[in-house]
């Protein structure tokens, strides 16, 4: 496919986007109900047209499987819901560290040892923060959870600023979910805040990896050339 296909699955992203958070702002949930469940499948194409690795592909359709999920409201399909973005997680996770991969440029440097530790030290003070008030079957699952998120989101910055801010955005998003398990007090609309920050953080993810490594490969092209041409 070209690239105007591309920039079409992109533009459906975020009109799909926009549909979803007014729904949300303004409490139209049937709106909701059909907007959610085409953002990630949108995103995913997008990323097959423009030759994402599998990983990325993967990572995003087990998003898409935790927001639909996620639109029942019973324990059960929370939990699972749950375990689908942790796949997610996984996927984003391998993707970021696999050294052998050939689609992971080997000049992104990961992150430094204090951004290590203050995503370390945010998880350690949340789960402790969280803990009493979650309800006692979710601790342990929102416990592992947060340690896989943490994880992945630390990961992230190996692709760049870019894909280290979706990092950190699904970071939040995740928080503000398990801040409403916790029955915590909320920002007005906390849905319209958990959405618009879960778009941008896969948005972001995605147009992270995909620029890291669409320059890796024109680098690795140049320097081709050039030792073709060098006698």
């Amino acid at each position: 496919m070209s690239p105007r296909h591309a920039r079409v699955l992109l533009v459906s992203f975020g009109v799909a986007a926009a549909v979803d958070l007014v729904s949300l702002a303004v409490g139209f949930t049937p709106a909701h109900l059909v907007a959610k469940p085409l953002l990630m499948p949108l995103l995913a194409a997008h990323a097959v047209v423009r030759g994402g690795p599998r990983l990325l592909v993967a990572a995003l359709l087990c998003g898409w499987g935790g927001d639909v999920l996620l639109l029942s409201d019973a324990d059960p399909a929370f939990l699972v819901g749950m375990a689908s973005f942790a796949a997610g997680h996984v996927c984003y996770l391998l993707l970021f560290r696999r050294p052998d991969a050939p689609h992971r440029p080997p000049h992104v440097r990961g992150p430094s040892a204090w951004l290590g530790g203050a995503y370390v030290l945010a998880l350690v003070v949340t789960v402790t923060l969280l803990w009493p008030d979650l309800p006692a079957g979710l601790r342990v699952p929102v416990a592992g959870y947060s340690l896989l998120l943490t994880a992945m989101a630390a990961a992230s910055t190996r692709f760049g600023p870019v894909a280290g801010a979706g990092g950190a955005l699904f970071l939040l998003s995740d928080t503000l979910i398990a801040t409403g398990v916790a029955d915590w007090p909320q920002l007005p609309r906390p849905d319209f805040w958990i959405m618009l920050t879960y778009a941008a953080a896969q948005f972001l993810l995605v147009s992270g990896v995909q620029g890291t490594l669409g320059a890796h490969t024109a680098a690795r092209a140049a320097y081709g050339e050039m030792r073709s041409t060098t006698p």
